[in-house]
């Protein structure tokens, strides 16, 4: 038996978790995108959206050296974003060609070989950083201008995207050394162009891969430069492919807490241990652009073991330590999909079907400010129990087995919530093998996913769809609530008091 206790309160801890990284930026203006992007906000699955401000395609440069700037496209992705009433996390990158010293030193970071809309990026340093520090400051000027002082104040200004590893950045430059070097020289002009707008506005960095020693000597920097950081931003996956792959890397949550564990470190020794902490991308694994073909484990992101994963990471955070401020997963491979179902990392499938990670954000949204004390005995079971201020309680489950990798027996367990008085509609949503799952009920039932019909898709995003079991219970100093499900799940149970 589980005991929640509903008069005790172990912390009050802010949704942290329901953010996302929503890539390719460039579909925002697409209705691809904004389909999804209206499902999110209809749903409350994020609060805030990182976007890239893709510097490159808005800056040019006249026949005399001149910089020009177009806005049109960034703008119309900024303004459909607010009016979802998104907060933004916005990315200065990446290098335009017209001020870069190899323009033609390109890099995709996709599957194939051009990024959407056939661009590539621009990996090369900047020719003359001094043309750098005048389109950081005119970019910011111009959304200041455009948006208000108060409004991008709530904003979160970010330098760059991974400056440590080649993907983004100084494509053949493997020394980190070398690297935060060039980088600091972005993170000055970043720095000092906000700061000539506005001190109000929230600059960070480095929103970095995972190089420990390019971090230590970027904060050395900041500190010793008193450069404008108010935010630590960074990246926490749980493995890469090729871990996965040959078996030296397996899904784990503990992966994801270690990297957040390492930057708080080097926080703390660089003394800014009080600063904000951002993880503006995660994952259960690397490489958005990767699926089954490259990796076959990567199925996890189609079923219910990613609902479960989640689950667990964000329970773990909430008892840890780990001052994280926001936790953003990455949405990125979503336009390389050509069927419904093979592993890459987004919420919805090329037909528009709902993914169990996807219900399970939408799940995690129905989660309260106040944390309770709990007893609960059960092996590989996880529960984050909260309350609101009005005495209704949420309660977040997690079932698999520590790799998700084995098969656990079904689970019946009763939930007794203690210090609860007078009428509840409770509310149970599952999300296991056979509840809210389209890929495993696709399999089930024998479709064949390169050939789907009309109606089969129209099954499909039925299953997609969460269905609460609700009824309801009068409570006299307790109430007792039973759930079931089978192995790798995601449950939620909702106690609310019932209007007189």
């Amino acid at each position: 038996m589980i005991r929640i206790d509903c008069n005790k309160i172990i912390k009050k801890q802010h949704n942290f978790w329901n953010h996302i990284h929503f890539h390719p930026t460039d579909a925002i203006e697409d209705d691809w995108g904004r389909n999804i992007l209206d499902q999110v906000a209809a749903d409350g699955v994020a609060k805030t959206v990182r976007m890239y401000a893709m510097l490159e395609d808005i800056v040019s440069m006249d026949e005399k050296g001149n910089l020009q700037y177009d806005y049109t496209e960034c703008d119309t992705r900024i303004d459909y974003l607010l009016s979802k009433g998104f907060n933004l996390l916005l990315s200065y990158n990446f290098i335009p060609k017209c001020i870069a010293i190899d323009p033609d030193e390109g890099t995709s970071n996709a599957k194939k070989k051009l990024r959407y809309k056939n661009k590539t990026i621009c990996a090369s340093p900047p020719k003359d950083y001094a043309l750098w520090d005048e389109i950081c400051y005119e970019f910011t000027r111009h959304i200041v201008d455009r948006y208000g002082e108060e409004e991008v104040s709530k904003w979160y200004l970010q330098c760059f995207n991974e400056p440590d590893i080649t993907a983004f950045f100084m494509k053949y430059e493997p020394d980190p050394m070398v690297r935060v070097g060039e980088y600091l020289k972005l993170y000055r002009g970043f720095s000092k162009g906000i700061r000539r707008v506005s001190e109000k506005l929230k600059a960070g960095g480095p929103a970095m891969a995972h190089n420990g020693i390019f971090l230590v000597e970027f904060l050395k920097a900041v500190k010793a430069e008193n450069l404008k950081m108010d935010y630590f931003c960074g990246h926490s996956y749980g493995t890469v492919p090729k871990n996965l792959n040959d078996g030296s890397g397996r899904f784990h949550v503990m992966n994801n807490l270690k990297k957040l564990e390492f930057y708080y470190r080097l926080l703390k020794t660089s003394g800014m241990e009080d600063m904000e902490i951002v993880i503006d991308e995660w994952g259960a694994s690397t490489h958005g652009f990767f699926n089954r073909e490259e990796c076959p484990m990567l199925m996890l992101r189609e079923d219910s073991r990613f609902a479960a994963y989640f689950g667990k990471l964000i329970t773990s955070l909430t008892f840890g330590s780990l001052p994280i401020s926001k936790l953003m997963i990455c949405l990125s491979g979503q336009h390389e999909m050509e069927v419904d179902f093979s592993g890459f990392r987004g919420f919805f499938t090329l037909n528009g079907i709902k993914k169990p990670i996807y219900n399970a954000y939408v799940l995690s949204g129905k989660l309260h400010e106040n944390i309770l004390v709990s007893e609960n005995p059960v092996a590989n079971l996880e529960i984050l129990p909260t309350a609101d201020e009005d005495g209704n309680v949420s309660v977040m489950l997690s079932y698999a087995s520590e790799y998700y990798d084995r098969q656990l027996p079904d689970l019946a367990q009763t939930l007794t919530f203690e210090g609860l008085q007078g009428d509840y509609t409770a509310k149970l949503w599952c999300i296991d093998q056979t509840h809210t799952n389209p890929y495993t009920r696709m399999l089930r039932e024998g479709m064949q996913e390169d050939g789907l019909t009309a109606e089969q898709i129209a099954i499909l995003k039925d299953e997609g769809c969460l269905k609460p079991v609700s009824y309801g219970i009068t409570a006299n100093g307790s109430a007792t609530v039973d759930v079931a499900c089978s192995n790798n799940a995601c449950l939620l149970v909702e106690l609310r008091k019932t209007k007189e």
